[in-house]
């Protein structure tokens, strides 16, 4: 008997690529409000600072600090590009005096100002709006420490917000970058800024930065 031939097998479609995953929680590393969890939205572009890089980020200003115990006393601190507020939080749960979350999307916003009552934040202010924008009108050389962290996509806010935050900053102050890929001493120093600790975990380039007039003095 002759034998059927058999059915012919369509090439499947090919597999959808997958989101990268992103934790759904981070959680506050020290200081008043240390180990409180903070929820991560599922929105386009948010990318929180992972657990890991903030305990290196906090040790290192903690060091600058002087003040021991990873505190941050009486600091004034701008988180320009808040998300989850993950950097603003940290900086105020370690004793930051006052601390500016600025976050653009309208439901992020509403759940910074939501932790900020559930953790009676004092030192925390939340602004919906652009954090370049804030930067600029913050006073001249009154910042201890810029938080700078825009969507990796968002590629055109890097130079006009790390010009702004070189200006805010006062003399022993600190901006931390956390970019796509490496900036380098040379492109830091159109903006009066110079590298001081970096480390790169995954696709996160990690920069902590500082007046070049401090190298310097």
């Amino acid at each position: 008997m002759p034998q059927k031939a058999a059915p012919a097998k369509h090439p499947s479609a090919p597999a959808a690529p997958k989101r990268p995953s992103r934790p759904s929680e981070v959680r506050i590393i020290g200081g008043e409000w240390k180990r409180t969890r903070l929820a991560v939205a599922d929105k386009p572009g948010l990318r929180p600072t992972p657990d890991r890089v903030r305990e290196t980020l906090f040790n290192w200003l903690a060091s600058l600090a002087g003040a021991g115990g990873g505190e941050l006393p009486g600091w004034q601190c701008v988180d320009a590009f808040a998300g989850t507020g993950a950097l603003g939080f940290e900086a105020a749960s370690r004793g930051a005096a006052n601390v500016l979350l600025c976050e653009q999307d309208a439901a992020l916003a509403a759940q910074l100002q939501a932790t900020k009552t559930k953790l009676a934040a004092e030192a925390v202010r939340i602004e919906r709006g652009n954090g370049v924008t804030a930067l600029e009108r913050v006073p001249a050389g009154s910042l201890d420490g810029v938080f700078l962290d825009p969507p990796f996509d968002s590629t055109a806010l890097y130079e006009p917000a790390l010009r702004a935050a070189a200006r805010a900053l006062r003399a022993g102050g600190s901006v931390y970058l956390e970019a796509p890929r490496r900036w380098s001493d040379e492109e830091l120093g159109a903006f009066g800024l110079v590298g001081f600790r970096y480390l790169k975990a995954g696709a996160v380039h990690a920069h902590l930065l500082r007046p070049a007039a401090d190298r310097t003095a």
